[in-house]
């Protein structure tokens, strides 16, 4: 576990090291997504999920709630309890839309504080080691409706602030958009997709460099940065799904679409420009109380370790959910992909409908 952490903090010092202003995986924590049902079907749920978890995929998805409120609440436990991860959201139909807000917390504690291992002689003093948290916060008021009264095009915004802290060491804010769509064709596709980060997130950074910096025979390590903002780059997520009525009580909801980094990845097809990685995912229901589902996502390609050979890595989840009136519990799974890795990440969310509990 020790061991765990030390290259955890080595590789958040190197990336508090670097000068380069756009980052590919700045504020990465807002595209893992909201609720176990999501998750457990791979991201999947662009154009199908119509509840208060919809910011976290698509706003235009809170034009699914059609009567009072929802709210909603999840917990995670990342990496074998490394990170904990925390969504609570509430939603409200308005008389031309309904209006959300969020609130995203991603933290990892207990992170040993090397920085002031070795003194100025370089000599090497274990009781200096200390230990911090690395905290991401991000809340965010979301709104959705139907352009020109039409009931087929659903639009929703995200406007979202964000506060990251990382120890004694180094704290940020940031603020940025996402924009969403769906589109329900008479057949009964729908269509979607959403542009995170619309006009490029940004967060401005102060750093303390007395904390940071350590000097060792007359040489500084870990010199502050020398640029103190940060831009995240524009992302497109879209999909298409159907639900499939097999009998009275069956039914099966697939979906597939595309992830679009405009910047260049490790995901199966990759340009300067853009780089492309597929995902899908699919959730059996019986009686709209009893959830099955499915998921993959994260395609890259990767060099194994051992025998440099070039490799596609995936991230596979699944997950279960039953529903009692306005009240729904849903669990997920998910195992980072990363080289047959054996961190498997469990979802647990919760929500309440009370336009559910009203009707009754």
């Amino acid at each position: 576990m020790m061991k765990k952490y030390l290259l955890l903090i080595f590789s958040l010092l190197f990336g508090l090291s670097q000068s380069q202003i756009i980052r590919k995986y700045s504020n990465e924590f807002l595209n893992i997504g909201a609720g176990a049902r999501g998750i457990g079907m791979g991201g999947a749920v662009i154009t199908s999920q119509d509840d208060v978890y919809s910011p976290m995929w698509n706003p235009a998805g809170l034009n699914g709630i059609t009567r009072d409120w929802q709210g909603a609440a999840m917990h995670a436990e990342y990496f074998e309890s490394i990170a904990k991860y925390d969504y609570l959201a509430y939603a409200k139909v308005l008389e031309n839309g309904v209006f959300g807000v969020s609130v995203v917390r991603l933290g990892v504690d207990n992170i040993l504080n090397t920085t002031q291992l070795i003194d100025t002689e370089g000599n090497i003093d274990y009781d200096k080691i200390t230990k911090f948290s690395q905290s991401d916060y991000a809340g965010i008021i979301s709104y959705a409706f139907n352009p020109g009264g039409n009931p087929k095009l659903d639009v929703g915004v995200n406007a979202k602030i964000v506060y990251r802290n990382v120890g004694k060491f180094a704290s940020g804010y940031g603020f940025g958009f996402d924009v969403g769509a769906i589109y329900k064709a008479d057949n009964g596709w729908k269509f979607g997709g959403v542009l995170r980060d619309a006009t490029t997130t940004v967060n401005f950074w102060s750093v303390n460099q007395k904390e940071l910096s350590t000097i060792v025979n007359g040489e500084e390590f870990n010199p502050a940065p020398t640029d103190k903002m940060e831009l995240t780059m524009p992302k497109l997520n879209a999909g298409a799904s159907k639900l499939f009525q097999i009998n009275s009580s069956l039914y099966v909801l697939p979906e597939a679409g595309i992830n679009v980094d405009f910047a260049k990845t490790a995901a199966l097809l990759s340009t300067d420009f853009a780089s492309i990685t597929p995902y899908a995912g699919a959730e059996l229901g019986y009686q709209k109380m009893i959830f099955v589902r499915l998921g993959v996502n994260r395609f890259q390609s990767i060099t194994d370790i051992e025998d440099l050979q070039r490799k596609v890595s995936f991230q596979p989840s699944a997950g279960i959910g039953i529903r009692y009136r306005g009240l729904t519990l849903d669990y997920a799974i998910s195992n980072s992909g990363i080289g047959g890795s054996n961190f498997y990440s469990n979802f647990f969310s919760l929500k309440l409908d009370m336009g559910e509990f009203r009707n009754d």
